[in-house]
């Protein structure tokens, strides 16, 4: 737990009240907001690469799919190809609970954070020698929300936000027959993301809210790039393999 404090709280705590007192014009919700991008920016480069193996891997379920039933008695076989499959296109099926591994204690740390009592002086001992103690934060979001109280205007940014995450996610899934079932319930969870947000945050204050509802926001952006550049990537493949195609007709 002193390694936990050391490493992870006080560092994020530190940048909470710097934000709060240099860059979020002394409104707590705007700085829990940028705190939340900064970590997530810090992050961005393994999300990056974990979200475009999880959108390649959907792509690649009908070839999956394939292969462990032409070799569901040959486990060491299948595993085989489906390690060539995964090498030739570059993914790593394990990087999304790699990238959980490393998120879950940042995510309790910022949670530990936000529900701190600013109010008390002790939090402030935690505080580096040059950050300045501040004289009092104001527990407000622009002067409308309370931060320590549960707010269902929050929660209901944060469920829509979580909706159209999980649309974006859907519509980068594979399709065809095989992936039919995958697909059902991957129309389930939109529904069900929200739902589970609605619950889990109503009984939580509005600082959560925010964090929650800035880093859902944070992921729709982060993957309408992956999908732009997965996108653009394909079509730059399929116009060279047409001009691979072509070259002969030229030569003839």
């Amino acid at each position: 737990m002193s390694l936990f404090h050391t490493i992870l709280f006080q560092p994020l705590f530190n940048a909470l009240i710097f934000l709060e007192q240099h860059a979020a014009f002394g409104d707590l919700g705007v700085a829990i907001i940028l705190l939340t991008l900064v970590v997530r920016g810090i992050l961005y480069p393994l999300s990056y690469k974990s979200f475009k193996s999880q959108m390649v891997m959907q792509r690649l379920q009908p070839e999956i799919k394939a292969i462990q039933e032409q070799h569901k008695n040959n486990k060491e076989k299948q595993a085989e190809l489906l390690m060539a499959v995964w090498k030739r296109n570059k993914v790593n099926p394990f990087s999304g609970f790699l990238l959980l591994l490393i998120q879950l204690p940042i995510l309790i740390a910022l949670y530990r954070i936000f529900l701190s009592d600013f109010s008390s002086p002790e939090i402030f001992s935690n505080l580096y020698s040059f950050i300045k103690t501040p004289e009092a934060i104001s527990n407000s979001f622009l002067g409308l929300i309370n931060l320590k109280e549960r707010s269902i205007v929050v929660v209901g940014i944060a469920a829509v936000l979580q909706y159209f995450q999980g649309r974006l996610s859907l519509m980068t899934r594979s399709t065809g027959p095989k992936a039919a079932a995958q697909s059902k319930m991957a129309k389930n969870m939109v529904l069900f993301g929200p739902i589970i947000t609605v619950v889990f945050l109503t009984a939580l204050p509005a600082a959560i809210g925010i964090y929650w509802s800035a880093t859902a926001a944070f992921s729709v952006f982060q993957q309408l790039i992956i999908s732009r550049s997965l996108s653009h990537g394909e079509s730059q493949r399929n116009s060279e393999n047409r001009g691979e195609t072509s070259k002969p007709d030229r030569v003839k």
